[in-house]
């Protein structure tokens, strides 16, 4: 929370303003959430990381102001706004953004639409109620979205850089011998190879003018499938995370789909995506974008682990050990196309 206020005080704020209703409270690892009726309201916690700083007020109501922009784009009519917490003599009111209210601001939340849990993709998946209509929705909706995304001009070696970053930090987490992650070397290892096989691959995409300002963080609970559906939570906090390829973001939710169970679902909304897009990502370079995008969930799994105080420690490294398998089921696609050396990596399983 921000210092000028406790949890309990803004949970009282909100239950005031909507009688009746109960507030639920969930904490990520950069906001608190609450759900209150048919709203859902997002206080950015003043935290600092590599990624990220929302340590100050003015940055915290900047990239509130990005999130509103951004996901307007794939989620149009559910951010509704925002809201402003101000403070006098200390009491607290929290009011929408151009009403008049005494003393003040100490913070701003993100103001949304509730959706409705059981259209979420994720729960969908599990309870196996995709079909093709929804997937051909989602599609049109992912297709258009991707045709008209600004085109970004990027630094061909930056682009490149970002990868040889993320494997950095990969390597620093994934490699604590406290952890002792089983495949994790290899996995990184054999990563190593690709990354260097790929670069020309990657440079291309750059040149060929494929990468756009996109979604950064596409996955099955972050997709609501409403007639049309809409896409929330996309990187709002850093540019460089959600300038990619599209078939990158592709290629993640298709790693989701197959994570929850469901890979036929993300091989048919990617299947479909290169039909209607230009310029689809070869093969091989599709297998490498989910190589990457496992070794990041691994991490940002075990991630949880460093905090002070980690919630649900035992879910972790056992979802870890999951996604570095599906890496190196996608490491071992890439042999197969002549993308990596057989048996390249150390300590192969």
């Amino acid at each position: 929370m921000t210092p000028a206020i406790t949890l309990r005080q803004l949970r009282a704020i909100l239950a005031a303003a909507a009688p009746g209703e109960a507030v639920q409270t969930v904490e990520t690892h950069m906001s608190w959430v609450f759900l209150v009726g048919e709203r859902v309201y997002k206080l950015k916690k003043p935290v600092r990381f590599p990624f990220l700083d929302f340590s100050t007020l003015a940055a915290r109501e900047s990239a509130c102001r990005e999130e509103l922009r951004l996901n307007a784009r794939l989620a149009p009519g559910i951010y509704l706004g925002l809201m402003v917490l101000r403070e006098q003599d200390g009491r607290f009111t929290l009011v929408p953004e151009g009403v008049a209210a005494p003393g003040r601001t100490v913070d701003w939340l993100v103001c949304m639409r509730r959706l409705p849990r059981e259209c979420m993709l994720d729960r969908a998946l599990a309870e196996q109620r995709v079909g093709p209509a929804q997937i051909d929705a989602l599609v049109a909706v992912l297709v258009a979205f991707y045709r008209s995304a600004v085109r970004v001009r990027l630094d061909a070696a930056e682009h490149l850089s970002l990868f040889q970053r993320e494997q950095a930090a990969n390597r620093e987490v994934l490699l604590r011998p406290q952890f002792a992650l089983e495949g994790a070397a290899c996995a990184l290892d054999r990563f190593d190879q690709v990354l260097l096989h790929e670069r020309g691959a990657l440079l291309a995409r750059v040149t060929q003018r494929c990468i756009v300002d996109g979604h950064g963080d596409l996955r099955p609970e972050h997709v609501c499938l409403l007639e049309p559906p809409v896409v929330i939570d996309c990187i709002e906090f850093n540019a460089a995370l959600r300038q990619v390829d599209p078939f990158d973001d592709l290629a993640f939710l298709a790693l989701e789909c197959d994570m929850a169970g469901a890979p036929m679902v993300g091989e048919q909304i990617v299947k479909e995506c290169a039909a209607g897009l230009p310029n689809a990502a070869p093969p091989a370079l599709m297998h490498f974008y989910t190589a990457a995008r496992s070794l990041l969930r691994a991490r940002l799994a075990m991630a949880h682990l460093l905090d002070v105080q980690p919630r649900t420690p035992e879910h972790w490294p056992p979802l870890a050990q999951r996604y570095i398998q599906r890496g190196l089921r996608a490491l071992d696609a890439m042999e197969r196309l002549g993308a990596l050396s057989p048996g390249a990596g150390h300590g192969r399983p």
